[in-house]
């Protein structure tokens, strides 16, 4: 039986999600219509917001609807750079999401934008003092502060609060991709707003809902330039038709991933952890990556492996009805060191090796056992392959 351990990519939709989706799906009527229908489809969509807001503390109307959290990423960054011109910084954490680096990357590319990579220590956390000291070089100059909530290869949670609290005290707006924390951290978007934070990121599919939606949580006050125009539907924030039965699927993911997420997060922690020591004992070199304990999400376990390519366990495992990933799925399928890890401060050798094993909803104590079970097999026929010669990867900090 397979069994799927790659719940960070992405997470089987929920029974209630797919019920939910299914009957809205039979439903026929565009928001935006003024005749029965339409408003009936704009009630469902109206109420699905509602609970989408709930889940994270926000009120309904800053909640805007994307197609996915890259999408949310794209509008935040690009938005909010575009709207606090002139000003051209924008200060980001080392091994943050592609979603935020290419963007950044492509602002600085195309739009004269100055990124200023900010250095984590070795677990990933954004080091608070580079932090003030960029922003006491210029304040004036800073566009926005980028970070993710918890980084998605190692799980180490970043101290949010802080960062918004640095910002704050110069107006710079703050935003947070919390895509990977989302369902698994308590979210209050009306107490980060008031800590500075403007924009915040999340998406359906990691939590149970279809993959296609995802929304930016865009504060009151915050003022972005959109990357559509069109209908003026969200504010004006993001023109088009809004996927009605996407975002009532998109709400009852999220009031069950945030109903009971104590009792969850316990429950996945204590798997996490099991995984972790029976790694560490069956294979005594793997390096545990990431904060410890509650500093890290607590369905992420994050290894490197000495020796071994992450790719050749990956696949061994694979083919021992195991799934597990090297790192982010957001790559378009494209095998990479970890830049999370070099970020970090590991050598390519340590990021080459590197193993993700993140756990969800569906995962038991049957799953962690086959895991642990196909793990020493598979790393020892990585390890007498080696490291493939190849040549040196670019690295970003």
């Amino acid at each position: 039986m397979a069994v799927y351990l790659d719940h960070a990519a992405t997470t089987p939709m929920l029974p209630a999600a797919i019920a939910a989706y299914t009957e809205a799906m039979s439903l026929v009527g565009n928001p935006a219509s003024i005749h029965s229908q339409g408003q009936n489809a704009k009630r469902m969509l109206e109420e699905a917001r509602e609970a989408v807001a709930a889940s994270v503390g926000c009120d309904p109307i800053e909640v805007v609807f994307t197609s996915s959290g890259t999408e949310s990423v794209n509008l935040a960054l690009k938005g909010l750079f575009w709207a606090r011109s002139p000003r051209r910084r924008i200060l980001v954490p080392g091994g943050e999401h592609h979603a935020t680096m290419d963007t950044v990357e492509w602002l600085a590319a195309h739009d004269s934008a100055v990124i200023e990579w900010l250095p984590v220590d070795h677990d990933g956390l954004v080091d608070l003092a580079a932090l003030a000291a960029a922003i006491e070089r210029d304040p004036d100059g800073i566009a926005l502060v980028t970070l993710l909530a918890a980084n998605n290869e190692v799980g180490t949670i970043q101290p949010v609060a802080e960062v918004a609290a640095l910002a704050a005290q110069h107006g710079i707006p703050v935003h947070v991709d919390a895509v990977s924390a989302y369902g698994h951290l308590p979210i209050d978007f009306s107490a980060l707003r008031a800590a500075g934070v403007s924009a915040l990121s999340i998406s359906a599919h990691k939590i149970g809902g279809p993959v296609g939606i995802a929304a930016l949580v865009l504060s009151r006050t915050a003022t972005v330039v959109p990357l559509l125009h069109g209908g003026g539907q969200q504010r004006g924030v993001r023109s088009g038709t809004q996927d009605v039965a996407a975002a009532v699927a998109f709400a009852t993911a999220a009031s069950v991933a945030t109903g009971d997420l104590d009792a969850e997060n316990r429950r996945l922690a204590g798997l996490r952890d099991r995984l972790i020591a029976g790694v560490q004992g069956s294979v005594p070199g793997a390096v545990l990556n990431g904060a410890s304990g509650d500093g890290r999400l607590p369905g992420n376990a994050h290894f490197s492996f000495p020796g071994c390519e992450g790719d050749s366990l990956l696949f061994l495992l694979d083919a021992a009805g195991v799934s597990v990933s090297t790192g982010s799925a957001c790559q378009a399928g494209i095998p990479e060191p970890s830049h999370v890890l070099r970020a970090m401060g590991r050598s390519e050798d340590e990021a080459r090796g590197a193993l993700r094993v993140t756990l969800g909803r569906t995962t038991t104590d049957a799953d962690v056992d086959a895991f642990l079970a196909a793990l020493p097999a598979a790393h020892a026929q990585a390890a007498r392959a080696g490291l493939a010669a190849r040549a040196p990867a670019p690295f970003r900090e």
